[in-house]
C-alpha cells in the first residue's frame, strides 16, 4: 500500500487516462509533486501503484483538492463536451478562488471562450490548453499550447517548460493569446494534421496502385523521405507502420486493416471554423470529407462493380523517375497544407483579437507534437522575418521552394488521373495554389449570375458602388 502523503503537491490533474497519468509521471520526473484524481477506482489504484513517493492517487475529490498547495492547480484530462462543465461544476465547489483551472483536452474553442469569461467573473483563472504529442509525447515531452489567463500561466510556466519537448535547448510551449487562444491553435494543429495524413495515404495511394510497388520498395521510400526536407513525424511513423508484421507472420499489419478511417471532429470543427471566417482551406476539407466518405464502405463496394477500372492503372515510365517527381508533388502539397492552417491563424487574429505570435506557434510546434517537422524551421524563419506575413506563400524561400517542385505535383496530379487514382488533397493543393496565383480569377460570372437569378448587384471594375441589372431585357 502506498504510504500517506504528507507533502502537499504543486500539480493536480483530473482524470487518468493513458495522456493524464503520462503526463503526471513527466511532472514527477521533474521533481514536482502531484496529484491525480479519477471517480475511477482502478485508475487510480494503477496510478498509486507506480510506488512513486511524489505521485499520489486520490478517488476522492475533496481529498484531492485539499492535497494541493495554494494556489490550486488542476488540469482536466477529460473527453471534451458536458464533462468538462460537470467536472468544472466540482470544483468550484471545494476550490478557492484564484485558484488555476487548466482544461487540456480537446475542447472547441467557443466552449473555451464561455468557460473563460464565465470563470473570470467568479474569481477563478482558466487556461484552454491544446496538448499534442499523444502518449509518448505525454510521458516523454510534449506540444503545449495554453491560452487564457496570462497571469495564471505565468505561474505554471515553470511546470510546463520543464515536461514539454525542447528543440534546440528550447521548451515546445508558449502562451498562444487571450481567452480560447490556446484551444483555437490547437484546432488548426488537428486540422493540418487531418492534412498531412491524408496526402501520405494518397501517396500510398499512388507508390501501391500507380506504381505497383510491395510494402517493402514503400516502406525504403518512406525511410528515405525521412532523411531529408520530408522529415517530420508523420513520415518517420508511416516508414515503420510499412515494416511492422504480424507476430509470427510475413504479412503487414496493415494489409489486414479496414479502410474505414475515423475521427474525433477537430478536422470538422477547423473546416467550419474556416467557413465561418470566409477564409479557404480546402486541403483541410477534403480531408475531412475523404474520412467521411471512407466510411460508406457499403456503397464504395456496389459502385466498384458499376464502375470497373477503364484504365491500366500502371504508370509506364521509370518508377524512379515518377518517385522523383511524387517527393517534390507531396512536398508542394504539405507546403500548402501548412500554409492554409496558418492562414486561418492570421485570419483568426484579426476577427478574435487573440494577439496571436505566428511565428512563436510555429516553433513549439518544431518538438513534441504531431505535426512536427524540418520543414517548420522554415515557417518559424518566415514569421520571425516578418511578424506580419499574410499567407506563407508570399514569403520568398517558400516562393522559390514551390516554384522548384511546381513541375511534380502537377505530373502526381495529372498522371493519377489519367490512370484512375484518386488524390482529391494533391489536387486540391494544385488547384488552390493555382487560383491564388491568378489576378483574375472567373468570379465575375458567378457575380453575374447571381444578380440575374437574384438581384444580389456586383461592382465594376474603377468604379465605386454596386450595380444591378435587369438581365433579361433586351440590351439594344
Amino acid at each position: 500500500m502506498k504510504k500517506e502523503n504528507t507533502t502537499q503537491s504543486a500539480f493536480g490533474m483530473i482524470g487518468l487516462g493513458t495522456m493524464g497519468s503520462n503526463l503526471l509521471q513527466n511532472i514527477a520526473d521533474q521533481g514536482y509533486d502531484c496529484a491525480g484524481y479519477d471517480n475511477d477506482t482502478s485508475k487510480v489504484d494503477s496510478l498509486n501503484n507506480l510506488n512513486r513517493d511524489n505521485i499520489h492517487g486520490f478517488s476522492d475529490i475533496n481529498e484531492f483538492v485539499k492535497s494541493l498547495k495554494s494556489p490550486k492547480t488542476v488540469m482536466l484530462l477529460v473527453p471534451a463536451g458536458k464533462i468538462v462543465d460537470t467536472v468544472i461544476e466540482e470544483l468550484l465547489k471545494v476550490m478557492d478562488q484564484g485558484d488555476i483551472i487548466i482544461d487540456g483536452g480537446n475542447s472547441h474553442f467557443t466552449d473555451t471562450e464561455r468557460r473563460y469569461t464565465d470563470l473570470e467573473k467568479k474569481g477563478f483563472h482558466f487556461i484552454g490548453m491544446g496538448v499534442s504529442g499523444g502518449e509518448e509525447g505525454a510521458r516523454k515531452g510534449p506540444s503545449m499550447m495554453p491560452g487564457g489567463d496570462k497571469k495564471a500561466y505565468e505561474t505554471i510556466k515553470p511546470i510546463l517548460e520543464k515536461i514539454a519537448a525542447h528543440v534546440n535547448g528550447e521548451p515546445t510551449v508558449a502562451y498562444m493569446g487571450d481567452r480560447s487562444a490556446g484551444h483555437f491553435v490547437k484546432m488548426v494543429h488537428n486540422g493540418i494534421e487531418y492534412a498531412l495524413m491524408q496526402l501520405i495515404s494518397e501517396t500510398y495511394e499512388v507508390l501501391k496502385n500507380g506504381l505497383h510497388m510491395d510494402n517493402d520498395n514503400i516502406h525504403t521510400i518512406f525511410e528515405k523521405w525521412n532523411e531529408g526536407r520530408l522529415q517530420s513525424y508523420l513520415i518517420e511513423i508511416t516508414r515503420d507502420i510499412f515494416a511492422y508484421k504480424k507476430k509470427g507472420t510475413d504479412t503487414l499489419l496493415l494489409d489486414d486493416i479496414k479502410d474505414e478511417a475515423k475521427a474525433k471532429g477537430t478536422g470538422m470543427w477547423t473546416s467550419q471554423a474556416a467557413m465561418d471566417l470566409n477564409l479557404p482551406i480546402p486541403i483541410i476539407d477534403i480531408a475531412v470529407s475523404m474520412r467521411d466518405l471512407s466510411k460508406y464502405k457499403d456503397l464504395r463496394t456496389k459502385a466498384a462493380t458499376l464502375y470497373p477500372d477503364s484504365t491500366e492503372m500502371q504508370y509506364h515510365d521509370k518508377n524512379d523517375e515518377h518517385v522523383t517527381k511524387l517527393e517534390h508533388g507531396f512536398y508542394f502539397a504539405m507546403v500548402s497544407a501548412y500554409a492554409q492552417g496558418m492562414h486561418l491563424l492570421y485570419r483568426a487574429n484579426e476577427e478574435f483579437n487573440y494577439n496571436l505570435n505566428l511565428d512563436l506557434i510555429a516553433k513549439i510546434w518544431r518538438g513534441g507534437c504531431i505535426i512536427r517537422s524540418e520543414f517548420l524551421e522554415d515557417i518559424y524563419a518566415a514569421y520571425k522575418k516578418d511578424s506580419e506575413l499574410k499567407h506563407l506563400f508570399l514569403n520568398d524561400t517558400v516562393q522559390r521552394n514551390l516554384a522548384a517542385s511546381l513541375p511534380g505535383i502537377r505530373s502526381v496530379v495529372s498522371n493519377a488521373a489519367l490512370h484512375g487514382i484518386a488524390t482529391p488533397a494533391f489536387s486540391v493543393a494544385l488547384s488552390y495554389f493555382d487560383n491564388f496565383r491568378s489576378e483574375e480569377m472567373p468570379a465575375n460570372l458567378i457575380q453575374a449570375q447571381r444578380d440575374f437569378f437574384g438581384s444580389h448587384t456586383y461592382e465594376l471594375k474603377g468604379k465605386e458602388g454596386t450595380f444591378h441589372t435587369e438581365w433579361e431585357k433586351p440590351t439594344s
